[in-house]
């Protein structure tokens, strides 16, 4: 497993890392089955773990807490914050109020002292950015966490933050964690090369694009078409231009000789943004096979090859890409006067 630092962290990462949302009720509900997974992907040489408090409700957390007993010294470990965890109000966000409850329970959760990484999930329009870089900076200086992120932020707000970091002296935004694969490319434009600018290390998630580039022969199918089935309803025009792109991307890669899971996998890693890219198996199945992908390294045939079907910073279908985190396009009352 190749390694690469974490963006100015000074933390050497595997350059695929394993994502942990699949474990506990979202997805895989045997804990003992799931260890037995975090287990064989250290094993394989994966070094970094990322979850979050709103996984399964914090299952998850304790899953990877229990897994990493004994080893977590040789581990860099990531969780998440912001998205909501229970119906009231301040239990999500960027307040200091909710921060300081919220790494709290993930610690808690865990069974760890101390956290690696740990990221805002979501932008929080209502907070400040400078009240939430304050709070994030007074652990870091605490030692509660080494190093803070982002998740899912647009290029506008990642360099908003930054300058907020800037004038208020607070520790910055060091990682950004996009969702990136063939099929959603818009953050190419915009996205990497900000976090490039900015010395951010990128850990990605959604290489398979939910499921449509696992390889199955009907995606919709899959577990992840239970989660979401407006993305793979075929009434929706953008899914069935979707579903003619994963047609020619698995001819592209049945050419090449490889699975379309490793075809996918190792065109995200291969962006120079890129530092590590998450994979998320729900099953031990799933998991060697992703694993086997770890070395592989696409030609410059392929990635035009592949460039061609999807032209870069295309995003097949709108609805992937979060519209919640930009309000003024989600809501439709913010754009009529």
């Amino acid at each position: 497993m190749k390694r690469r630092i974490l963006g100015g962290t000074g933390m050497s990462v595997s350059d695929l890392a394993l994502g942990a949302m699949m474990f506990g009720a979202m997805g895989n509900s045997d804990h003992d089955e799931s260890v037995r997974m975090i287990h064989a992907a250290l094993d394989a040489g994966i070094n970094f773990v990322d979850t979050a408090d709103v996984y399964s409700r914090g299952e998850s957390e304790e899953i990877v807490g229990r897994a990493l007993k004994g080893r977590r010294d040789d581990i860099v470990l990531a969780t998440k914050f912001a998205m909501p965890t229970g119906p009231d109000d301040n239990q999500r966000g960027g307040s200091p109020r909710w921060i300081k409850r919220a790494v709290e329970d993930s610690l808690r959760r865990l069974g760890t002292d101390y956290i690696d990484l740990y990221q805002m999930h979501r932008p929080d329009y209502s907070t400040d950015i400078d009240e939430t870089l304050a709070a994030l900076s007074d652990l870091v200086r605490a030692g509660t966490v080494r190093a803070i992120g982002s998740s899912t932020f647009p290029a506008e707000l990642i360099v908003e933050a930054h300058w907020a970091a800037a004038q208020g002296g607070h520790h910055r935004f060091r990682t950004e964690q996009p969702r990136y694969s063939i099929l959603n490319r818009t953050i190419e434009g915009g996205v990497l090369p900000v976090a490039q600018r900015y010395g951010m290390g990128v850990l990605t998630y959604g290489p398979l694009g939910s499921g449509w580039l696992s390889g199955r022969a009907d995606p919709a199918q899959g577990h992840r078409a239970t989660l979401a089935p407006q993305a793979f309803d075929l009434a929706v025009p953008a899914n069935r231009v979707r579903q003619e792109v994963v047609r020619q991307l698995t001819t592209l890669a049945s050419e090449a000789g490889l699975p379309l899971t490793h075809l996918a996998t190792a065109f995200v890693r291969s962006h120079p943004a890129v530092t590590s890219v998450l994979i998320g198996p729900r099953t031990p199945e799933q998991l060697e096979a992703l694993l086997a992908s770890a070395d592989l390294e696409l030609s410059g045939e392929v990635l035009d090859r592949i460039d061609e079907i999807v032209p870069p910073g295309t995003e097949i279908n709108p609805a992937d890409n979060y519209l919640a985190a930009h309000p003024a396009l989600g809501d439709k009352r913010l754009r009529r006067r």
